[in-house]
């Protein structure tokens, strides 16, 4: 069973369960903790109250000046810098380079890991990765904070759910996130 998520909560237990990242904001707040960032970030701050009692405050990211940036001629030899924002101007701008451009997760990693780098550079990686999804066998990952996304995804590309619904996948989801451990699909796993 499911316990409560409270200050008493064992860390054994705390991480043997999927919260929902209102839950954990609920207990951020009732126990005077940042609530901001993402559920790894507050999962993190939580779990360093409940091992030290230490109330651990956020990561504050550097607010950039937007109306700088908007004012800057984009090209395709502009280079990438370490305050890089997928804006609209941006999406503007590679969408008349790349006839169906996307902002995907994969770029916006492309644009945080590659400073110093031009757009070219990352129109370049987006047609990389374009052709990368036509391999029968590509995989897209998806980032560890979306466990549903990752449990749906590998649901169905199990050979015995093929013709399964969504709602199913959910059914499955909704009694494995109430068990301790992982809440990873296994296909070897009645649910």
């Amino acid at each position: 069973m499911r316990p409560n998520l409270s200050k008493d909560i064992s860390i054994e237990s705390f991480k043997d369960f999927y919260w929902l990242k209102e839950e954990l904001q609920t207990f951020c707040r009732e126990n005077g903790i940042s609530s901001t960032g993402s559920k790894i970030e507050i999962s993190d701050r939580i779990e360093t109250f409940l091992r030290t009692g230490e109330i651990k405050n956020p990561i504050r990211k550097t607010k950039i000046n937007r109306t700088v940036e908007s004012q800057v001629h984009l090209s395709l030899d502009t280079v990438i810098t370490e305050n890089h924002r997928c804006s609209q101007d941006v999406r503007a701008f590679f969408e008349t380079v790349i006839p169906k451009y996307h902002f995907s997760t994969y770029i916006q990693n492309y644009f945080k890991s590659n400073v110093g780098k031009t757009y070219r550079d990352a129109v370049d990686a987006w047609y990389e990765e374009e052709e990368r999804k036509k391999d029968p066998t590509f995989k897209k990952k998806i980032a560890p904070q979306f466990e549903y996304n990752q449990f749906t995804s590998d649901f169905f590309a199990d050979p015995k759910n093929q013709g399964k619904s969504r709602t199913e996948a959910i059914e499955a989801w909704n009694k494995i996130k109430k068990l301790p451990g992982s809440n990873k699909y296994e296909p070897n796993n009645e649910i």
